[in-house]
């Protein structure tokens, strides 16, 4: 024997959990109250499996992790590990590894930052504002499975259906060094929105003079390529027309302003090299494939990795199981992020690119 630990090989079980008739092996290996929390919420659209160790003889199941995942993203999350914690947690990142996965993530219902550190987890800083929300673990972890130089920016859940473009140009601040994390409130949320709304979503024209005007020594560039006013699909009449006014305005403001309105359309291959050379992009994507409804959606682009762009993504789906562990610090594929960001049936893209001037001479 090589290994001091002397224990049987491991043998490892992946099957698809359904809280409805959950496996029989699981039942003596999690507690009542883990598998209570594990059924609450309808994970179905993230693909839970039950990760699951075996003692070689006797085939009984000796450690057990839920791991689920959004859809079109890069990374797997240990819902909880338990029984022989350290041997699910190992077959759980082992299969992440097997599928090409960027990242591991943990939350902290169970675990403790020093356990979670001792099997190769760094702790997450704990999200600002509200998190008293009991479907919300309080901690939670990450380990990076590819070379990973990606800065930790804190983590704010918004606090309405609409304010996602003030917060992730909040976010962007504070990242920057622009604004203090302790900034990041409900007061300053709301107010930055009220700067950029278009009543009640925040168009990319709106949201990049709303930045401009806080921020006036960032570089701030707006790339949309459509003369169209944007974000309108579900509206129609005069519904439509005078919030299409204020779009309009928007553009007469930025041009005064001196705020450029770049039409050429973002390419994956430029905001991969924008977040790499230390500059940040607020996108528009829609939520069809993490979330499954097709509404526009502000997400902070802030760093990438080989094969994916790292994300903060402002909104949470409680319903789902999904939690700011999932939010933050999000891998998504570059591909998959192409898709999520082609918007409205023209098929357009809007972002506010962030202090990394694009273009001819940089």
């Amino acid at each position: 024997m090589h290994s001091h630990h002397a224990r049987p090989p491991v043998h490892r079980v992946v099957v698809p959990f359904d809280p409805a008739a959950p496996p029989p092996e699981l039942v003596p290996v999690v507690p009542a109250g883990v598998r209570e929390r594990w059924g609450a919420p309808d994970r179905s659209t993230h693909s839970p499996v039950i990760v699951a160790v075996t003692d070689g003889a006797s085939g009984a199941w000796t450690g057990a992790a839920l791991v689920t995942s959004r859809p079109g993203s890069a990374y797997a999350k240990i819902v909880d590990a338990v029984g022989d914690a350290s041997s699910a947690v190992a077959a759980a990142v082992a299969l992440a590894e097997e599928r090409g996965l960027s990242q591991v993530k943990w939350e902290g219902w169970t675990v403790s930052p020093r356990q979670a550190g001792a099997l190769g987890f760094t702790p997450l800083e704990s999200p600002r504002g509200q998190v008293d929300d009991p479907g919300q673990p309080s901690s939670g972890h990450v380990r990076w499975l590819v070379d990973s130089e990606v800065a930790e920016p804190p983590y704010y859940r918004q606090t309405t259906n609409f304010t996602c473009g003030a917060v992730t140009a909040l976010t962007a601040g504070v990242r920057a060094g622009a604004l203090s994390a302790g900034s990041l409130d409900r007061a300053a949320e709301l107010a930055l929105w009220r700067e950029a709304t278009n009543f009640p979503a925040c168009e990319p024209v709106g949201l990049g003079l709303a930045v401009h005007r806080a921020r006036p020594d960032a570089t701030v560039t707006v790339r949309l390529d459509t003369d169209a006013p944007v974000l309108l699909d579900s509206y129609s009449g005069d519904e439509r027309e005078w919030r299409a006014v204020l779009q309009r305005g928007s553009r007469a403001d930025a041009a005064r302003a001196g705020l450029p309105v770049d039409p050429r359309r973002l390419s994956p291959e430029e905001l991969r090299a924008t977040v790499t050379g230390g500059g940040q992009v607020l996108l528009l994507l829609s939520l069809a494939t993490m979330q499954g409804f097709d509404v526009p959606h502000w997400v902070l682009c802030h760093g990438a990795v080989p094969g994916a762009v790292v994300v903060e993504d402002p909104w949470t789906n409680a319903a789902t199981g999904d939690t700011w562990v999932d939010a933050h610090l999000l891998p998504v594929p570059d591909a998959s992020l192409d898709a999520m960001s082609t918007m409205g049936p023209d098929g357009y893209r809007g972002a506010v690119a962030l202090g990394h001037a694009t273009g001819p001479g940089t």
